[in-house]
């Protein structure tokens, strides 16, 4: 283990010194993502006050440096935060969170650190690792065989390039967040109007894939993606077999937005004929510069898996619907309302069919493009008594209050 914490923190210095050296350039930019919609770019520029003999040796060494060097981000991401459960369950676990399981507890949910050299054309050829380290997400994120420590993760890793064909066709090689669900793990380039995560992210779809990602625009109004991958959260293959994952991706119309997805394969260990499907439906509407609506749907199979009843495939499925009310800075308000069937008994692992249903209300203020808070009402209800409380009763419903800051650089 410590073998492991010392690689890992070898990592981080590495790439803080490598991201420190891309700073020291006037014309440097830095990729930064701001509160709700997807990433931006802003321009950081150097130091003024640097003494004018250094800023010429540092001008001078990037000058030397080869064009691949000067190209490289580097950027950063912390969330914190602390969540209370007004049952007061005595184990202190929140029942239906994944990242957010710790009731009545300070968290340092993840610290992340990226570099990155973006593609963007034809013949562009680049990379990207997301290095993290937390006490909430980074542990419960890890893929099967890859475990740099309990408490840390390599969220991405990946080579890409753009062949010149047509309007650029990308490859992307390596481990990257997967491509389904309304929700993001989050980081410095993107981070949800929610901060617990909804039940479709926790038990519908996987959270990443190692394997080779094809992606092509058609128009400005179509792309598609394909992929190839050793299966759900898997940087070691459990099984001979590989998943297969697409994307239609549709603009009809500029407030709207539409993402058919699919993944498909056999996903147990040594098991090359038990194959799980799911079916992933976002779509989102920009009714103003105050006002985003947001849908997502997922269905999802996996044959003669059932824990309910043996030899019946296990099936899930649910909705969610959001909302975000308010402008792109000071404040503004995040809605989530969803319901989540469990019928196989298989993704919840209660064993037995379970129906579940959430509300969420999170209010956020924006203080600048680097700092957010924000603060969040919960309420879970389900079909069954799956919750405690500080005596142990069992009950059908849980009520949480949570906090959070976010810091993007």
């Amino acid at each position: 283990m410590e073998r492991h914490r010392s690689a890992a923190l070898t990592l981080m210095l590495a790439l803080t010194t490598v991201g420190a050296v891309a700073g020291a350039q006037t014309s440097a930019t830095v990729a930064m993502a701001p509160v709700g919609a997807g990433a931006a770019t802003i321009a950081r520029t150097a130091n003024d006050s640097t003494p004018r003999a250094a800023a010429k040796t540092t001008a001078a060494a990037a000058d030397s440096a080869p064009n691949f060097f000067r190209d490289i981000t580097a950027n950063a991401f912390l969330s914190f935060g602390y969540t209370y459960n007004l049952n007061q369950p005595a184990d202190q676990i929140n029942v239906l969170r994944y990242f957010d399981d710790k009731a009545n507890n300070f968290n340092i949910d993840v610290a992340e650190l990226v570099l990155q050299k973006a593609v963007s054309k034809a013949g562009d050829a680049g990379f990207r690792v997301d290095l993290e380290a937390g006490s909430s997400i980074p542990g419960k994120e890890q893929s099967n065989g890859l475990n740099i420590g309990d408490g840390a993760d390599l969220q991405q890793a990946f080579v890409s390039y753009i062949a010149p064909l047509g309007n650029g066709l990308r490859f992307d090689l390596g481990k990257f967040v997967t491509h389904m669900g309304y929700e993001v793990v989050e980081g410095y380039d993107g981070y949800n109007d929610n901060y617990s995560r909804s039940l479709l992210f926790n038990y519908a779809i996987p959270i990443s894939h190692t394997g080779v990602k094809v992606g092509y625009t058609i128009n400005s109004m179509v792309s598609v993606m394909g992929m190839v991958v050793n299966g759900w959260d898997q940087a070691v293959d459990l099984n001979a077999s590989k998943s297969i994952g697409a994307q239609l991706a549709l603009t009809p119309a500029p407030p709207v937005a539409i993402y058919v997805n699919y993944i498909g394969g056999p996903e147990g260990e040594n098991d090359n004929h038990t194959v799980r499907h799911v079916v992933d439906f976002i779509t989102t509407y920009k009714v103003s510069d105050v006002f985003m609506l947001g849908l997502n749907a997922d269905y999802g199979t996996e044959n003669g898996s059932s824990a309910v009843k043996t030899g019946d495939d296990a099936k899930w499925s649910g909705v969610a619907g959001y909302a975000r009310i308010g402008p792109s800075t000071g404040l503004s308000l995040g809605l989530r309302a969803e319901t989540f069937k469990d019928d196989g008994g298989t993704r919840m692992i209660t064993g037995s069919k379970v129906s579940a249903s959430e509300l969420t209300v999170t209010p956020t203020y924006k203080f600048s493009n680097n700092f957010v808070v924000r603060a969040e009402g919960r309420f879970d209800h389900a079909d069954s008594d799956i919750f405690t409380d500080d005596k142990g009763k069992t009950k059908k419903h849980q009520g949480t209050l949570g906090l959070n800051a976010i810091f993007v650089f």
